[in-house]
Order: C-alpha cells, then sequence, then structure tokens
C-alpha cells in the first residue's frame, strides 16, 4: 500500500471519529443540552460516516485509476475536500437553525448556501467525474 492510500484512509478514518463525535453533539441536542437543530446535527452525523466511506473507496481505488502519482493526489484532494466540508457545514448549520438549500434573504441560511455550493457540491461533482473517469478505461501500461 502506498503511502497516499495510507493517507486518504487516514482522512477517512479522522472523518469517522469527528461523526461520533458530532454523535455526542446529537445526543446533547435530544437531551436540550445544546441548543442545535436535530435534523441538521443527525445528518452531520451520517454525512461523517458517508464522507469516511467515500475516502476509504478511494483510497482503495488509487491504483486502479488511470492516472498519475499527480492526478491521484488532485483526486484526493477534491474528495476529501467535500466530505470534510459537508460534514462541518452541516455540523455548524445546525446552531443556526437554517437549510442553506435555497437562497431566502436570511443572511445565516444564504451564507450557509454559498458555502454548500463553494466547499460541497460543485467539489462533489468535480470529484465524483474524475474518480469515475479515472476508472473507467485503462492505465498506461496496462
Amino acid at each position: 500500500m502506498g503511502a497516499l492510500q495510507r493517507k486518504t484512509a487516514a482522512a477517512g478514518a479522522v472523518l469517522l471519529v469527528l461523526g461520533f463525535l458530532t454523535g455526542v453533539l446529537l445526543a446533547q441536542a435530544m437531551t436540550h443540552h445544546i441548543d442545535a437543530d436535530l435534523h441538521q446535527i443527525l445528518a452531520a452525523h451520517f454525512i461523517a460516516v458517508l464522507g469516511c466511506l467515500w475516502l476509504v473507496a478511494v483510497a482503495l481505488t488509487l491504483p486502479m485509476l488511470r492516472y498519475g502519482e499527480k492526478g491521484r493526489r488532485r483526486l484526493v484532494l477534491v474528495t476529501a475536500i467535500p466530505a470534510y466540508g459537508n460534514w462541518g457545514v452541516t455540523a455548524v448549520k445546525s446552531f443556526f437553525h437554517v437549510s442553506g438549500v435555497g437562497l431566502t434573504g436570511d443572511h445565516a441560511n444564504d451564507a450557509v448556501f454559498a458555502a454548500l455550493g463553494a466547499l460541497v457540491v460543485i467539489p462533489s461533482f468535480v470529484a465524483a467525474g474524475a474518480w469515475a473517469y479515472g476508472l473507467l478505461g485503462t492505465r498506461s501500461g496496462d
């Protein structure tokens, strides 16, 4: 296993730990010890688990990609940004009680909408597309 694979898997493991810690926040919100939107903090908890799985899947498939070392590093980065960004933005927005899925004129909601677009939506499409493209076709030397 290469160093990039190990680092990518480790990034997934760290995100899983953050997801478990978010579960502690969820329990605090459910018992009204903190003021957070239950649906949003639950979503952040699950998003971290799914982001972990995505990063681990990318780590496991790195040797299968048609990209060279530089392209693989870029793919890992463009995958880690939305995985961590989705968890972080969703966790933070739970304390503002906003959804951030559209522009509403509310400053907090609109800021979350912009953050989700820049850190999650666009990079997710880029990462998923690049990953799929990298897996389709053959590597040089195959």
